[in-house]
């Protein structure tokens, strides 16, 4: 406790990081009192139906990473959700598109370039999903106090401008703030409801038909080992050895030290288990749009309507070590690494500088990712196996998944900033046992 002590006022000392925290904290409130604005002409009492609607399936994800805002029917319904939809569609397209390739390449001008870009799709994606909201809201029963025609220009119009606001916002807590800013907005979302679940299963597991505290107090020992096995499986790394050449006078080459290129098991992050959610939910929309009937329609609800199902968690699974391997290429360019380490004089001792070297990282990604997807894959259906086990549902997608990961990654990668605020400033570091390693992908 005196070390934690100390380290907080190490960190207050710094005036740098001081304001950057106090900045970041005040923007996260504005973002979370805009997620309780409800949009114009809507009767706030009247959106019990659409609660209830928020509380389960895809529209309960994404009311979780809006901190309850979809279900609000706030300004902010959307929130960041289709900036992160852009930004999929950009790191996609790069493998096809040779412009988008291009500017990959041009560092941080093609940055800012893509950037524009992505905020661009971002205004299109949102002015198509507000349509679809707004009718959602109508056919849940929602009160609106306004002319239908008037009602439906001011909701989409101020939908679109919630999520160009959130997007700002998030970008502001990048630039001026600590940390990356669109990551903690989701994050934030999904912490917003820890509280309610966690007094919601206390009281539930302290009620005649719960198991009561020792059942609870054992919920608690789970959970916690469960964040550590998501930490350590954020933070493995496989390291390469490498070593540089450098010419020195006569035009000889002389080995000048000994680094590694980290390879994280888990190269992928959070988006795999996105993916494979999403198109788990996809066989129930059709039906339920479609109006099928039959047996192959009862199979797929039977199937994919039940979360805690073996088939379902079986197909989820099996999704989510497939997007592994695909995200995974996507994110890291063997042949890239390759080349960079040849024009640098680098080299993995025993492989030929060049297409050698490609092959062998690339080998060593294939046997490392198969490991990372599959404790993926745990993580992603341990809220399944935590609701079997008698856990309030709220609570138990604390227990693993997307919520669980995006919490993990987000919070190691702040930290990682405030570290090295610390240590750039002479103070301690975090962190006893060695420094943090953060991620290598955002969210």
């Amino acid at each position: 406790m005196k070390r934690f002590i100390q380290t907080l006022q190490n960190i207050w000392r710094i005036a740098e990081l001081r304001e950057k925290i106090l900045l970041t904290a005040g923007l996260l409130l504005v973002y979370r009192l805009g997620s309780n604005v409800v949009l114009p002409g809507i009767d706030p009492e009247s959106l019990g139906q659409l609660q209830n609607q928020a509380s389960e399936g895809l529209v309960g994800l994404i009311n979780a990473f809006s901190g309850g805002a979809f279900a609000n029917a706030s300004v902010l319904a959307l929130g960041i959700m289709p900036y992160i939809s852009a930004s999929i569609v950009i790191q996609l397209a790069g493998l096809a598109v040779p412009s988008i390739q291009k500017m990959q390449k041009e560092g941080e001008s093609g940055r800012r370039k893509l950037n524009q870009i992505t905020r661009y799709l971002t205004i299109l994606i949102v002015a198509a999903q507000a349509p679809g909201y707004i009718t959602n809201l109508l056919m849940q029963g929602v009160t609106v106090t306004l002319p239908m025609p008037t009602f439906w220009f001011a909701a989409w119009t101020v939908i679109i401008a919630g999520t160009i606001f959130a997007m700002w916002l998030g970008e502001r807590i990048t630039e001026k703030g600590i940390g990356n800013g669109i990551s903690i907005l989701i994050m934030i979302g999904i912490v917003a409801t820890l509280p309610q679940a966690f007094f919601q299963e206390l009281v539930t597991q302290l009620s005649p038909t719960g198991g009561g505290w020792i059942k609870f107090l054992l919920e608690m020992v789970a959970i916690y080992l469960v964040f550590l096995f998501a930490i350590a499986i954020t933070q493995a790394v496989r390291q390469i050895p490498l070593e540089y050449a450098k010419r020195v006078a006569g035009g000889s080459n002389k080995t000048i030290g000994r680094n590694y290129l980290p390879i994280k098991v888990n190269a992928s992050g959070v988006m795999p288990i996105i993916f494979a959610q999403a198109l788990m939910f996809i066989p129930l929309t059709v039906v339920q749009y479609t109006g099928l009937d039959g047996a192959g329609a009862t199979w797929m609800v039977d199937v994919f309507g039940n979360i805690q199902g073996f088939w379902y968690n079986f197909v989820f699974a099996m999704l989510i070590l497939v997007f592994t391997y695909f995200y995974t290429a996507i994110q890291i360019n063997t042949t890239q690494i390759a080349d960079d380490l040849k024009r640098n004089g680098g080299f993995i001792p025993g492989i030929k500088p060049g297409e050698a070297t490609g092959s062998y990282i690339d080998d060593v990604l294939a046997k490392i990712t198969l490991p990372g997807a599959i404790l993926l894959a745990l993580i992603a259906i341990l809220p399944s196996l935590a609701m079997t086990a008698g856990v309030n549902m709220q609570w138990a997608q604390f227990y693993g998944g997307t919520s669980l990961l995006i919490i993990v990654g987000v919070v190691l990668d702040t930290l990682m900033q405030v570290e090295s605020y610390l240590l750039n400033s002479h103070y301690d570091g975090l962190m006893d046992g060695g420094r943090l390693t953060g991620r290598n992908n955002t969210i």
